[in-house]
């Protein structure tokens, strides 16, 4: 049984259909990426699994119950940070949670206020007012509040938005935390596509609303051609032998690309070497990104 499922989602806004028949599946224990161009419905689609606007048709599943928009208990197991967090500045980390533990009416609520601050390393900051945090500092507490409740399912839209790279670190490190030792199943949605490489195990990407590829990273990930960079001693000769081999090539720099199946490399070095082609630097570009922007151009 899926932990959560799509079936046939659309939106219409006016005439403009920003989500087009829609269908996915959320296994326990997921940490799924949900990737697309800005504009590809993915706000939208999370604040539809959300209850924030309703479908025009279709259905969701959470635990193989169908949600409707009279029955909001599912959100209960649910946590969400959408867009940026909000808080109240003038008061500290703590005191914000204790106001969102007590909306949530909580039970013993500031061992877990406790618990979620330590969870994201914030519990040193706790007395500090969050006017004083740094952005990965507010998203990190954004995350804390989602925490709170104890959920089955967190969804996180773009996360690691406007940090700076060990910002990003420290989200991508929290992430795996959340989904490997709370065993806490994870929609995360980027256009951050290097990070979703490294956190996902299995992702969905969408453009114009639609569905384009879903599946394992790995498995999306080998179903793409290799691209070769090869650095010669003689750049002209390469160029030669590629050429009477009809295989395309393109120079970048003092580098030549090649795109070739994974299967083909082994034969391809030994023709070049054969050939008395001198490699001197020879790398395999196989990128989430190439693939996406691949596929949505």
């Amino acid at each position: 049984m899926p932990l959560l499922e799509v079936k046939n989602l659309n939106k219409y806004f006016k005439g403009f259909h920003a989500v087009r028949d829609l269908n996915f599946k959320i296994e326990k224990g997921d940490v799924y990426g949900f990737l697309g161009p800005n504009g590809a419905g993915k706000s939208t689609s999370l604040r539809m699994i959300l209850g924030l606007i309703y479908p025009s048709s279709g259905e969701i599943y959470f635990k193989d119950e169908k949600i409707t928009k009279y029955d909001r208990k599912y959100l209960s197991q649910i946590g969400a940070l959408i867009e940026r967090p909000d808080f109240y500045e003038n008061l500290s980390a703590y005191n914000n949670l204790k106001i969102f533990a007590r909306l949530a009416d909580l039970k013993d609520k500031e061992a877990r206020i406790e618990t979620v601050l330590k969870e994201v390393d914030l519990w040193d900051r706790r007395t500090s007012k969050v006017k004083t945090y740094s952005q990965g500092m507010k998203q990190r507490l954004g995350i804390a509040q989602a925490l709170l409740h104890e959920p089955e399912l967190i969804i996180l839209d773009e996360p690691s938005n406007g940090l700076d790279p060990k910002g990003q670190a420290d989200m991508r490190e929290l992430i795996h935390r959340i989904s490997s030792e709370l065993q806490i199943t994870v929609i995360i949605s980027s256009h951050i596509l290097s990070e979703i490489e490294l956190i996902a195990n299995r992702m969905l990407i969408i453009n114009k609303g639609e569905r384009i590829a879903e599946g394992s990273v790995h498995e999306l990930m080998g179903s793409l051609e290799m691209v070769l960079e090869i650095r010669s001693t003689n750049e002209a000769h390469l160029l030669e032998k590629l050429k009477e081999q009809n295989i395309a090539a393109e120079v970048k720099a003092d580098r030549v690309r090649v795109q070739i199946a994974e299967a083909e490399i082994p034969n391809f070095l030994k023709n070049m070497v054969e050939a008395g082609v001198e490699i001197t630097e020879m790398r395999q570009i196989k990128t989430l990104e190439e693939y996406f922007l691949n596929i949505t151009k």
